[in-house]
């Protein structure tokens, strides 16, 4: 079973007009969505939000529900001036370009996941801070768009959260974002503008977020009584996951978007962050 949210924003520009329109997918095992923007203006015009009833144990599974999506939605069979891909996992590691060697992607990973020999790994470029994201991305998937639009270019998804991140934040201190998926996070500390910890964990109950959470901040030594958190994504104050939060770190606060697109959605405006913030 799919769960499926959808808005369109009233707009001028219509979605048949080509060379007008753009189209950002993001993908994960949990789910699938997009959103068409107007080109000339940047405004996110339209989003589709597929949620997936359990976790999918493959990018095979994943393959197979994203063909049948695109075979039933109309607006994912238009042509695009442009599309970007966004593939969302926890397969992937920051490395400083001064330590990058194009040669050896396959070593960064290993100390994080185990890597098989037939494994296709990217790499992103985040230019602001001179680091390097090497990932593997779900080439099957990134077969089959190309089958669907052609040419287009693709990142992970930690890849678009950090520089998101890094045009909106300009504290001096310590300051720690989380961006909360089903069963998945990710974790950003920035200080100053720079990275001092980024990574993704999986969870199944509050006792894993919080573990995570605290873990960090005591490696980090992050004062609990007053380094401040921000949240993004799946949760709210009447999350689970929230209140346990609370009960450890009282500044806690959710970062949100003033995409006008969120008038028209009955979701939180720090929902859905990397395609529409």
């Amino acid at each position: 079973m799919i769960k499926k949210t959808v808005i369109k924003k009233n707009s001028k520009i219509s979605l048949k007009k080509t060379k007008d329109i753009e189209l950002s997918i993001q993908f994960s095992l949990d789910g699938f969505s997009f959103c068409v923007i107007d080109t000339n203006t940047k405004e996110k015009i339209y989003f589709t939000a597929y949620q997936f009833e359990e976790s999918l144990n493959s990018p095979e599974e994943l393959l197979e529900k994203i063909e049948s999506i695109f075979k039933e939605n109309s607006i994912l069979q238009l042509e695009y001036s442009s599309v970007t891909v966004i593939h969302q996992n926890n397969l992937a590691t920051l490395v400083p370009s001064k330590y990058f060697d194009e040669n050896n992607l396959a070593s960064y990973l290993n100390f994080n996941i185990k890597t098989l020999k037939t494994d296709f790994i990217a790499f992103d470029e985040i230019t602001a801070i001179d680091v390097k994201n090497v990932y593997i991305p779900y080439i099957n998937i990134n077969n089959y768009l190309f089958q669907n639009f052609g040419e287009f270019e693709y990142k992970h998804h930690l890849t678009i959260l950090i520089e998101k991140l890094l045009k909106i934040e300009n504290s001096s201190d310590k300051t720690m974002f989380i961006n909360v998926y089903k069963n998945s996070f990710d974790i950003i500390v920035l200080e100053n503008k720079k990275i001092l910890f980024s990574n993704s964990f999986l969870y199944s109950s509050k006792e894993d977020f919080i573990y995570y959470i605290l873990f960090t901040a005591e490696q980090l030594q992050l004062n609990t009584e007053e380094f401040k958190l921000y949240f993004m994504g799946e949760i709210e104050t009447t999350s689970e996951i929230y209140k346990i939060v609370y009960k450890y770190i009282k500044n806690i606060f959710f970062l949100e978007s003033k995409n006008s697109i969120f008038e028209d959605l009955e979701a939180s405006n720090h929902s859905n962050f990397i395609l529409l913030n």
